[in-house]
């Protein structure tokens, strides 16, 4: 009787037992409250870097009072779809090595958040939210939200502009200038800080040769937004918060 009442003792005190219990509720935490997330690419730089870890509050647009719908200005990681936003992580599997890499992915990126996910998630800004009209560029290169210039201390690179020489009027014109676009309800503009080197939210609308079409927009839905990125935590002397 009292080795029948020993074993689940046995088995709760077990390491193996511990190490799945933590596993467990860092895959809760990570799914429901807070997320690990490493940036990918440079699209971001210089307020994320390549490799940076990130916290993402996946109850930023779900607790009640909120309306779901992230601000302009908020950074947001969002899933993907492939045929639209193409720079995204892997697809699924399709032969036995890549299922390999995939559950590596899983186990790294998705459970404990210190690598890439299997999900196609991008973190970008967001500059438009349903009902406003985006546009590019005001006479001094700065984009218009609703026809109002916004400020954006945080762009690094951006597209080359130059008022009367390289600008939305010349010919050719600036690669920073496009058409205004009105973001249609449940849908977000999102962009890179590195907007040179973003392929965003807007970069199939940029040309050359004069406006393009709505259709060349690429949304980000608001139902595939994970969370807002509040904070760096990786590397350490990047780590802090974020506004």
């Amino acid at each position: 009787m009292s080795e029948q009442r020993s074993r689940p003792r046995r088995i709760l005190g077990h390491p193996l037992t511990h190490l799945f219990a933590a596993l467990l509720i860092l895959g809760l935490t990570q799914a429901f409250v807070v997320k690990l997330f490493m940036v990918p690419s440079g699209s971001m730089e210089n307020t994320l870097e390549i490799g940076d870890r990130l916290l993402v509050n996946r109850l930023a647009y779900s607790l009640p009072g909120s309306d779901g719908v992230p601000e302009p200005g908020d950074l947001v990681v969002f899933s993907t779809q492939e045929q639209l936003w193409p720079d995204g992580n892997d697809a699924a599997p399709d032969s036995p090595l890549s299922w390999v890499k995939y559950g590596a992915k899983w186990f790294f990126g998705d459970l404990i958040g210190i690598g890439p996910t299997t999900d196609r998630l991008l973190v970008k800004r967001v500059i438009g939210t349903p009902g406003q009209t985006v546009e590019c560029c005001s006479t001094s290169g700065q984009l218009l939200v609703d026809g109002e210039p916004i400020e954006e201390p945080y762009l690094f690179e951006d597209l080359p502009f130059e008022a009367g020489t390289l600008d939305c009027a010349t010919t050719p014109r600036s690669a920073r200038c496009f058409a205004p676009v009105t973001v249609p309800e449940r849908r977000l503009l999102a962009l890179g800080d590195h907007r040179s080197a973003s392929n965003d939210g807007i970069t199939r609308c940029r040309s050359r040769d004069g406006p393009s079409s709505e259709s060349c927009v690429r949304w980000a839905r608001t139902d595939d937004v994970l969370g807002e990125v509040f904070a760096v935590v990786w590397p350490l002397n990047r780590w802090g918060g974020l506004s």
